[in-house]
């Protein structure tokens, strides 16, 4: 019998963390997750060769919003 919180659920598993940022493709419904706080949510628009660039287009209307793996963030599919 496995311990209780080593089998992920499947929602759980697909929330998980992305670490691959290459991974991701344009219309992915993804959070954006900085010291446990959601910093935004809406669908990638464009993921920038190298990975560590993501544009978000937010689920309220306003324009594209920058990310970069750099500043710390992290992508959470939702």
């Amino acid at each position: 019998m496995k311990a209780r919180g080593t089998v992920l659920s499947r929602r759980t598993a697909f929330a998980a963390t992305v670490t691959d940022w290459k991974s991701l493709r344009a219309g992915d419904r993804v959070e954006i997750v900085k010291h446990a706080q959601v910093l935004a949510a809406g669908d990638v628009e464009e993921v920038s060769s190298s990975g560590n660039v993501l544009w978000l287009v937010p689920e309220a209307p306003s324009e594209a919003q920058l990310f970069l793996k750099s500043d710390g963030v992290q992508v959470r599919r939702s």
